[in-house]
């Protein structure tokens, strides 16, 4: 049985059609707008309208305790675009977040990385509160490497300096006498074997880095170890041909990462910032990173007219980083990174060593 208002509806509905059979049309349902709309268009490709609401939430969470915190949230190019383009607020390579962490204004600093990542913030600000939201986002390449392993190599070649990754822990660093990333290696070397006077570098733990750089310095040696990162080791020279076949007129960019068979396939080799660089300058109508995927949908925001392929190698501890225990972290203000201070007096001069180089 009809109520009242819908029977006078349907009979409104009869007499303008002169159709007492006419279907009764549903009422439009009305356009509601995506919470927090600036930061859904930055995600728009990767968040579905149904999955948003849940995000913005803790979005909105963060937001607010970063304020009562006075807090910042670092995030590396790795990181996934839900995390990247809403609640960081300072972004880059390891290099960046590195120089970045010196001069941040806040109290507390909440890595959206990996551990190591975290410790070099601490490293830079002993005075601040560092937090982790999950102690397990390790990295393959930092866990290659040990302190013991740098003080025997140290053994087995005295009075050559040693350069180590900054994805490496604290106590690897406290052991080395330079650090450096992938932006700056080149440089480093250089400057170390030009104030040492030598011309036999040890760089570690990156095998697939250092000889890359090796390339670059042919008139310096470097002595590598061999360790990893389970990313880019995955890489091959088919898969860069096979990307050219699929994709004609594609251009490759190449992290030094990969070993060098792949780097020599590409069109550019270069950090995630360079990388980042070279889209924003040269413009290429269609691209592909080779690193772990969630640079190109990082990247990809700021160029909505670059044509971005994408193969995907995801870091898996970079993905153990979330916006709950991102929140979860700024709510109970843990874990928060230690060092101890006569590790992280020796490991912060190699940082800020390889910081004084420009």
């Amino acid at each position: 049985m009809l109520d009242a208002h819908l029977a006078d509806r349907f009979a409104a509905r009869a007499e303008r059609s002169n159709d007492a059979f006419a279907p009764l049309a549903p009422p439009a349902a009305p356009a509601i707008a995506p919470a927090l709309p600036h930061l859904y268009a930055r995600v728009a490709k990767h968040i579905t309208p149904a999955e948003w609401p849940l995000i913005a939430r803790e979005v909105e969470a963060i937001e607010t305790l970063k304020r009562e915190r006075n807090a910042v949230v670092l995030g590396h190019n790795y990181q996934a675009p839900e995390i990247f383009n809403t609640v960081a607020d300072i972004v880059g390579d390891s290099l960046a977040l590195a120089r970045e962490a010196v001069t941040v204004d806040a109290d507390v600093i909440v890595m959206a990385g990996v551990h190591f990542m975290a410790e070099t913030a601490k490293l830079l600000n002993p005075s601040k509160t560092v937090l982790m939201p999950d102690m397990g986002a390790g990295c393959s390449l930092a866990d290659s490497i040990t302190a013991a392993d740098i003080r025997l190599l140290k053994q087995r070649y005295p009075g050559v300096p040693v350069v180590t990754y900054v994805n490496t822990s604290a106590e690897v660093k406290a052991e080395s006498d330079y650090c450096c990333t992938s932006g700056n290696a080149v440089k480093v070397v250089r400057a170390v074997a030009k104030e040492w006077g030598v011309t036999r570098i040890l760089m570690l733990p990156d095998e697939f880095l250092a000889q890359n750089v090796q390339k670059q310095v042919p008139e310096l040696e470097l002595i590598a170890w061999k360790g990893h990162c389970e990313v880019h080791e995955r890489f091959t020279p088919q898969d860069i041909r096979d990307l050219r076949e699929n994709h004609p007129g594609v251009v490759v960019l190449a992290h030094p990462e990969c070993p060098p068979e792949v780097v020599a396939e590409a069109d550019y080799a270069g950090s995630t910032a360079g990388m980042a660089d070279y889209v924003r300058d040269e413009k290429p109508a269609r691209v592909v990173l080779i690193t772990e995927c969630s640079m190109a949908d990082n990247v990809a925001v700021n160029h909505p007219d670059i044509e971005f392929v994408r193969p995907c190698n995801l870091c898996p501890h970079m993905r153990r980083i979330t916006l709950p225990n991102i929140r979860r972290a700024l709510e109970t203000m843990t874990t928060q990174v230690e060092i101890d201070p006569a590790t992280a007096g020796r490991a912060r001069l190699a940082v800020e060593r390889m910081l004084a180089i420009r």
